[in-house]
């Protein structure tokens, strides 16, 4: 079932064309990854398909029962979030915001998505820590807990994995595929073209244009992914 689809969308980005004429169609249980260079407009789609960016053109489509209000986001760390003054439990029962509209309080029901989603990523035992005393894995695992917190159907992340330590991106690796395999669609930055090629079913590379949208097993075949994995800046 298709939940989500980019019609030639282009969306400029500090007076700048940082996607340009791009399409590509998100099926139920897809895990993709956006590869390209640095500075090739992935993050900025991401925005874009959250509102986040307005499009300059074109259209982003969502398929029955999905919206906005469906998708949980992941967004590159900054320094604001690693000052964030809360526990991990407040971080990730935030997340259900996205899904609460005008009641003031937080359900049985939100609070318990909230304590699976922190079983789920391994934080029960700190869940009370103050967020400001969190290394960078566990800060990435509490807001992956709080993405979770916000979908039922699409997760976007946009690099997860940047800046931790081989281990922790291994742990995280593992997570995010997990959450996949539980039903939940995965789109994903990546700078970890290794890692695209083992998890995604799905490749979309673009620098600023659409390159390549397909399989895992076409891509790798094609020229562009022929290029880009034997010396690709992320390779």
């Amino acid at each position: 079932m298709k939940q989500l689809e980019c019609r030639n969308v282009c969306v400029n980005y500090e007076n700048t064309e940082a996607v340009k004429d791009v399409s590509f169609s998100v099926e139920e249980g897809d895990y993709i990854c956006i590869v390209g260079e640095n500075g090739s407009g992935k993050s900025t789609l991401l925005k874009a398909i959250l509102g986040l960016e307005p499009i300059k053109f074109g259209k982003i489509k969502f398929g029955e029962n999905v919206s906005k209000k469906d998708i949980g986001y992941l967004p590159q760390q900054s320094i604001i979030q690693k000052d964030f003054p809360a526990s991990i439990w407040e971080v990730v029962l935030s997340g259900c915001l996205n899904n609460k509209g005008i009641h003031p309080f937080y359900s049985k029901k939100e609070k318990q998505k909230a304590e699976e989603n922190i079983n789920k990523l391994g934080l029960n035992d700190i869940k009370y820590k103050s967020y400001q005393e969190l290394s960078g894995g566990q800060r990435q695992r509490v807001l992956l807990a709080r993405a979770l917190c916000a979908t039922k159907k699409i997760l976007l992340l946009d690099e997860p994995i940047a800046g931790l330590d081989p281990k922790v991106t291994k742990e995280m690796y593992k997570i995010i595929k997990k959450i996949n395999q539980e039903g939940i669609t995965i789109i994903m930055v990546s700078h970890d073209i290794r890692f695209a090629l083992k998890n995604a079913n799905k490749i979309l590379h673009i620098r600023t244009k659409k390159e390549f949208f397909g399989l895992t097993e076409d891509y790798v075949k094609s020229d562009i992914g022929k290029t880009f994995i034997g010396g690709g800046e992320d390779a």
